[in-house]
């Protein structure tokens, strides 16, 4: 249990960041299961919306332990939207439409709120923070693998600059010196960095780059969205029921032939649950597979923009 750690911990830090996640993850869980609700009923089936799963209202979609799990590991779900398969018109195509709305809905949140996070990303810093070092690019700032992004995301003041051993003069205790230093690089020569791993970490200056500090809240929000949304998808394409992943398989690959009773799929549920808390095969897969896309698509869009 990760979070109670932290909240003995960091209290104040894990309190904020559920605060962000919070409002993310009932905003990335309401809309996945309302458009499975909607596009069933388009298909000819209204059992959603006779029970009032057609809302915006997050306590009608929220499963407890799903949402836990998105708190805990960052990927989870919600009650599955009640259908009948009797009513649609065709049940292939319409199983596999209602099957994949939840995981469009995810990504096109993804990558709403990806292009409104390059943008508010470009408007957040004055344009002597890319000069700082080869380590503060846009990529570095908003790939979930960048450095500097996870900096921005935990509220810590402070910016990965170079690799260590580029500048390293002197080093006495946890503190590290640097001699080489060009004009452009910052006001206070005098500046001291903490040395960690491999990188320089800037003391208490990441305020003196930003042009709006409010507008880092939006940025933290965002990124929070990015991933839970990227991440909801991600898991939700894992082919076991009852994800929707396995009717996508199911529908396109077995033409729909595979049927598996309540009670295996309940089955394979916790033992999907076990595997999930006891090991870190399945959510080392899922976080390796969300930030290949995730960085892909950062990626893409700094270059259309020519912002890479």
């Amino acid at each position: 249990m990760g979070i109670l750690s932290s909240l003995q911990s960091d209290p104040r830090g894990t309190l904020i960041i559920l605060l962000y996640n919070l409002p993310a993850v009932l905003i990335a869980l309401t809309l996945h299961e309302l458009a499975h609700g909607y596009v069933a009923l388009r298909c000819g089936d209204p059992t959603a919306q006779m029970m009032g799963r057609l809302s915006f209202n997050p306590l009608r979609h929220l499963d407890p332990i799903g949402t836990l799990f998105m708190f805990l590991f960052g990927f989870g779900w919600a009650r599955p939207v009640p259908v009948n398969p009797r009513n649609y018109k065709n049940f292939r195509r319409d199983d596999l439409l209602v099957s994949i709305a939840g995981i469009v809905m995810n990504l096109c949140l993804f990558l709403a709120a990806t292009c409104f996070m390059v943008g508010l990303n470009q408007l957040l810093w004055k344009p002597e923070v890319w000069q700082l070092g080869s380590l503060t690019t846009p990529s570095q700032f908003l790939r979930f693998d960048g450095v500097n992004f996870y900096p921005i995301l935990s509220g810590e003041n402070s910016l990965v600059i170079e690799r260590a051993n580029d500048y390293l003069s002197s080093v006495s205790g946890d503190r590290a010196y640097l001699s080489i230093l060009t004009p452009m690089k910052f006001r206070d020569m005098s500046l001291v960095y903490t040395l960690q791993g491999d990188y320089y970490f800037t003391a208490d200056v990441m305020n003196e780059y930003l042009r709006y500090p409010w507008m880092m809240y939006i940025q933290r929000f965002l990124m929070y969205f990015t991933r839970i949304n990227l991440s909801l998808a991600v898991f939700n394409l894992l082919p076991i029921p009852p994800l929707d992943g396995y009717h996508v398989v199911n529908d396109i690959f077995l033409r729909g032939r595979l049927h598996i009773p309540a009670k295996v799929v309940n089955v394979l549920m916790i033992g999907m649950l076990i595997l999930l808390y006891f090991t870190s095969f399945i959510s080392t897969a899922i976080s390796t597979a969300v930030s290949f896309v995730q960085g892909t698509v950062v990626s893409g869009i700094l270059t259309v923009f020519g912002l890479g």
